[in-house]
């Protein structure tokens, strides 16, 4: 029990401030005068006093941190949040349920894009407000935020930042404090976000939806306010600047950071990963783009150019807004796009997916086992860009590639055995283990996830949390040797 109580120190000062957070859409809710008033006020109450609670078990313990208790606060956050989080949707809609609700607000926490909401565009301006605000907190992740935050009130993040940081590069550090490094990623994530609500605003959109789509936008999270999704403008503008800012989203936020910090474009054009992601987006908006044309799905190819863009970037970052039912198209193109949100955003991006960090690893060891067994004897690294990559990070790579392979295999399994058929369950897994948003068939851009039952609706919000936390740091707390003293 001791060991929990940092823990419980620390969670229920991250509970305080997620209760703050709500603020946001109570103020909305107040000066427009929703109907969801008494929802949120009842929510901050409720989250208020939990943190408060938690916060006097564990008072003046929060110095015991370890990693140990790292891994075990931020799965303990994500899943604690996200049913806070849930308590406006519950309280508020009619007849929905708590699975539903909880699915909601995971797939808001994980910057998923994954809905169970119908009439989208009927409900409270707040209420959609609240989604949008969830991804945003979750697209750079709750626990940096905590990390820039908890050490004024006396807790170091080190531990918590480690379990939450994701790719193999770990142990980068952009600035020598791990505070000061959040802070920097976070004003980058806020800048970004604020360009985009004045790009959206002077494309025409309205404030509510101006704000509810620059936070999803730059989450790469895709929740829209319009049951339609992005397709509701109908507009081209719009949907150009959505692009720019979902490829920028898209890129590794250091890289951005370096660049703000050097006040020099030199940390781009360094940014192998970077680079790769964005010739990969490119190429393969001009391939698919072709093939409709080719198919004759779009008679004219700027029509065909329009919508294979959007569309691809969109699922390819894994923020799942669609101005098209893609699920029509042949069935090359949307099998493609949902192979690029597998694996094309970038390590330290808001995306989701394998990372394209991995991908290039992963594809530079292959060439170096075809390279042995032609001449066994050369001694050759694998490099990312002109650095060599130790075989450690080269073997924690292929191990995250053999887990993630495994539970899409099993994550399919179980959705196909509990009565879904295969088109649906793959793309489902796919979906939420990759934070992609939508899927194929019953859960394809044109329909969405309340067509599962109850089990099918928990199995993808286990895998959107384990795809939030890249698999092993949930996974480890099923390990006997996670709990052994």
């Amino acid at each position: 029990m001791s060991r929990l109580l940092p823990i419980f120190n620390v969670l229920g000062v991250i509970l305080v401030m997620f209760g703050l957070c709500m603020l946001f859409p109570v103020v909305v809710a107040h000066t427009l005068g929703d109907t969801a008033v008494e929802a949120y006020d009842t929510a901050v109450l409720a989250t208020f006093a939990a943190g408060g609670l938690l916060w006097a078990i564990g008072r003046g313990r929060a110095e015991g941190l370890t990693s140990w208790s790292g891994f075990l606060l931020v799965a303990l956050v994500w899943v604690t949040l996200s049913g806070f989080a849930s308590l406006p949707f519950l309280i508020h809609i009619p007849h929905l349920s708590f699975t539903d609700a909880y699915f909601e607000a995971v797939s808001g926490l994980t910057a998923t894009g994954a809905t169970v909401l119908k009439g989208l565009d009927h409900l409270p301006p707040s209420i959609n407000l609240w989604r949008a605000e969830l991804q945003w907190l979750g697209g750079m992740g709750v626990i940096v935020l905590a990390v820039a935050i908890l050490p004024l009130l006396g807790v170091g993040g080190r531990q918590i930042y480690r379990a939450e940081t994701p790719g193999p590069m770990k142990e980068s550090h952009l600035t020598p404090r791990i505070a000061e490094t959040a802070k920097g990623l976070w004003l980058i994530y806020a800048a970004l976000t604020g360009a985009c609500l004045l790009a959206y605003l002077w494309g025409g959109m309205d404030w509510i939806d101006a704000v509810v789509h620059a936070f999803t936008t730059v989450s790469l999270g895709g929740f829209s306010s319009h049951d339609a999704s992005f397709g509701y403008f109908n507009s081209p503008l719009l949907e150009a600047i959505a692009i720019g800012f979902m490829l920028v989203a898209g890129i590794n936020f250091a890289t951005h950071f370096l660049v703000w910090q050097r006040r020099s474009a030199l940390p781009y054009w360094r940014d192998v990963e970077g680079l790769t992601f964005l010739g990969v987006m490119l190429g393969s908006v001009a391939a698919i783009s072709s093939y409709l044309w080719f198919m004759g799905v779009y008679a004219d190819y700027g029509d065909a150019l329009r919508f294979a863009a959007f569309n691809t970037v969109s699922v390819g970052t894994t923020t799942g807004y669609a101005t098209a039912d893609y699920y029509l198209w042949p069935v090359f193109a949307p099998l493609w796009v949902l192979f690029l949100g597998t694996f094309a955003s970038c390590s330290g991006s808001t995306g989701g997916g394998i990372k394209m960090v991995r991908a290039m690893l992963l594809y530079r060891q292959v060439h170096r086992e075809f390279v042995k067994l032609l001449h066994p004897g050369v001694v050759r690294p694998v490099k990312l860009g002109t650095k060599p990559v130790a075989d450690s990070i080269i073997f924690a790579v292929l191990a995250f590639f053999f887990i993630w392979t495994a539970t899409m295999v099993m994550i399919t399994l179980i959705l196909t055995a509990s009565g879904l058929d295969a088109i649906s369950a793959f793309s489902a897994a796919a979906a939420s283990l990759n934070n992609i948003g939508p899927g194929l068939h019953q859960v394809g851009p044109s329909t969405n996830f309340a067509v599962l039952s109850d089990f099918q609706t928990w199995v993808c919000a286990f895998a959107m949390l384990l795809g939030r936390l890249e698999l092993f740091s949930l996974y480890l707390l099923f390990t006997p040797v996670f709990w052994r003293r």
